[in-house]
């Protein structure tokens, strides 16, 4: 049988998934990786049972409490982002306080962050600002380092203008844009080799390359994402 990777990291997460329902039905605190599974494993299997995105969430955050977990893992997990498939399409879903607000051991967690200068941590200056109109029914978030140009095809926005470029936020945040709000962002260029792989397949390949953005947009076009800011939900 042959696996695409995405399909691997799938069953890969569903195994250590089942492991920590073993380990739970037994008695065991779970630990983190197996914590982490298993609320990132409800929320794919309640997107395959075709529950919406955000009844999907919610099943995630409600799956497991702090007295489920062993000490301090609340500390540690405080945010989970997992891509489910939906009837729709894969949408990335992200899991706010999985724990609710139980357990916190603040300063004393392991592995703690302590507060200090903040030197290095400031998000780069941005060199286009955009406004954002989110025209789905739904929720979108955009993690910082996902090519904006690619980000979801109902955000209405100069995609044109986002082309090789990324959320001017520090790395590992997010970015939500909810139902039909508008929110201006800050964009940098993307950084290294600048090449787009994956992401939503509009460009896999150097960002720079001779007529990468025409093709891009050319593309963005035939699959129907907004690319103007006027644009709305009924295309």
């Amino acid at each position: 049988m042959r696996l695409t990777p995405t399909e691997q990291d799938r069953l890969l997460l569903f195994t250590a998934a089942e492991l920590a329902r073993s380990r739970r039905a037994r008695g065991l605190r779970l630990n983190v990786p197996e914590a982490t599974a298993l609320i990132a494993d409800t929320v794919c299997e309640a997107a395959r049972d075709g529950k919406r995105l955000a009844e999907a969430i919610e099943a995630g955050r409600t799956i497991l409490r702090a007295k489920d977990v062993l000490p301090g893992v609340p500390d540690i997990v405080t945010q989970l982002q997992v891509e489910a498939v939906f009837e729709d399409g894969t949408r990335l879903c992200v899991i706010d306080s999985p724990f609710g607000a139980e357990g916190s051991l603040g300063a004393d967690a392991p592995g703690a962050a302590l507060p200090g200068s903040g030197a290095g941590y400031e998000p780069a200056e941005p060199v286009v600002v955009l406004p954002v109109r989110n025209t789905a029914p739904v929720p979108v978030t955009v993690t910082s380092h996902f090519h904006f140009f690619e980000t979801n095809p109902r955000l209405a926005f100069d995609r044109a203008a986002a082309f090789g470029l990324r959320l001017a936020v520090p790395a590992g945040s997010s970015v939500r844009f909810d139902a039909g709000a508008v929110v201006e962002v800050g964009l940098v260029p993307i950084g290294g080799e600048r090449v787009a792989i994956g992401f939503a397949g509009l460009v896999d390949g150097p960002l720079d390359a001779p007529g990468a953005r025409e093709a891009a947009l050319e593309k963005a076009h035939a699959c129907g994402y907004l690319t103007n800011f006027e644009e709305e939900e009924a295309r």
